[in-house]
C-alpha cells in the first residue's frame, strides 16, 4: 500500500467493498432459496435417500448417530448447549470471521471468501441432487428423537430445524447431504489455526468443527457421511479456489488512461527550480 493511501485510511486493492459483496450474498441466498422450492410438495424421494445413506453406514459399521442422538436426548445438559450451538454457530461464527478478514485481513480475504463461496455452491447443487431427509425426519421406527423439537422450550427454534419458530419456511429441511454447517465449521477452524497468534486460538481452530460434527450427528440433524461429505466438498472447493482467481484476473479490463504527470513546482525541488538547460544551438558564440 501506497504512503498515500496509508495516511488517508483507504482499504487495500485486495480487498473490495462492502456493497460489491451483498450482490454474492443475494447470489447464494436465492440458490438456497431454489433448492427448498424444488422439495416443495415432494419428501418421499428425501427419506429413500436418509435411509439409503444410513443402511450404507450401518454395512460399514460407521454408525454413531443413534448413540449420540439417544446421549443428547436423554442428557439435558448436552442437548440443551448443543441445540443452542446448531441453532447459532452456523449463522453467527463464519459470518464473524468473514467480516474480521475483510476488515483485519485484507490480503488473505478474496481467496477465502471465494473458497467459502466455490464450496457453498457445490454443497447447493448436492442438496438439489440428491435431497437427504435428516434421521430426525425418517420414519418413527428409524429410533431418532428430533432432539431440537424436545427442547424448543429452551430457545427460539421450532420444529422446523434451526428457523426461529414460524420461520420453517425459510429453511430447506431436506438439505443433509451434504453437511454445510459442518463444511463451514472446517473453513472456519482452517481460518482460525492459520491466523492464530497465539496456541488457545489454534485450539479453537481444531475443537470448533469437531463440537459442529458431534452437535450436527447428536441432535439428529445429519449422518456421519453427511459431515465426510461436507469436508469433501470444502476439499474440492479449494482445489478450484485458485483457478476461479485465475480466471476472474483474466476477465477484460477497462481502457487504460496514461497517467497525469503532476506540474513542477517549487515545491518538488526543495526552495529552487533548477534553471532550464540550454541546447548547445541556443549558445551564442561572441
Amino acid at each position: 500500500m501506497s504512503s498515500t493511501a496509508a495516511r488517508s485510511g483507504a482499504a487495500p486493492r485486495s480487498r473490495p467493498r462492502w456493497w460489491a459483496e451483498l450482490p454474492l450474498i443475494a447470489l447464494i441466498y436465492a440458490a438456497y432459496s431454489a433448492g427448498r422450492l424444488l422439495m416443495a410438495g415432494g419428501t418421499g424421494t428425501a427419506v429413500v435417500h436418509g435411509e439409503s445413506i444410513l443402511r450404507i453406514e450401518r454395512a460399514l459399521h460407521v454408525d454413531p448417530e443413534h448413540t449420540l442422538n439417544g446421549l443428547f436426548t436423554h442428557a439435558s445438559w448436552l442437548g440443551i448447549p448443543a441445540c443452542f450451538c446448531y441453532a447459532t454457530l452456523h449463522y453467527v461464527v463464519t459470518p464473524g470471521i468473514l467480516v474480521w478478514l475483510w476488515r483485519r485481513h485484507g490480503g488473505q480475504y478474496l481467496f477465502m471468501r471465494t473458497w467459502l463461496m466455490i464450496s457453498t455452491l457445490i454443497g447447493l447443487i448436492g442438496f438439489s441432487l440428491l435431497p437427504t431427509a435428516p434421521p430426525r425426519l425418517l420414519p418413527p421406527g428409524s429410533g431418532f428423537h428430533d432432539t431440537l423439537a424436545q427442547y424448543a422450550s429452551f430457545g427460539w427454534w421450532g420444529d422446523d430445524a434451526s428457523a426461529p419458530q414460524g420461520l420453517g419456511d425459510l429453511t430447506n429441511q431436506y438439505a443433509a447431504m451434504p453437511s454445510l454447517h459442518v463444511g463451514w465449521a472446517l473453513w472456519c477452524g482452517v481460518i482460525l489455526w492459520r491466523s492464530a497468534r497465539t496456541p488457545w486460538v489454534r485450539a479453537v481452530g481444531v475443537a470448533y468443527p469437531l463440537v459442529i460434527t458431534l452437535v450436527v450427528l447428536g441432535t439428529a440433524n445429519h449422518y456421519l457421511l453427511d459431515a465426510l461429505a461436507g469436508g469433501a466438498v470444502m476439499g474440492v472447493g479449494l482445489l478450484l479456489t485458485r483457478p476461479a482467481r485465475r480466471l476472474l484476473a483474466l476477465r477484460p479490463q477497462g481502457r487504460r488512461t496514461s497517467p497525469v504527470r503532476a506540474p513542477v513546482t517549487a515545491a518538488s525541488y526543495g526552495t529552487r527550480i533548477p534553471a532550464p538547460r540550454r541546447e548547445p544551438s541556443e549558445v551564442r558564440v561572441r
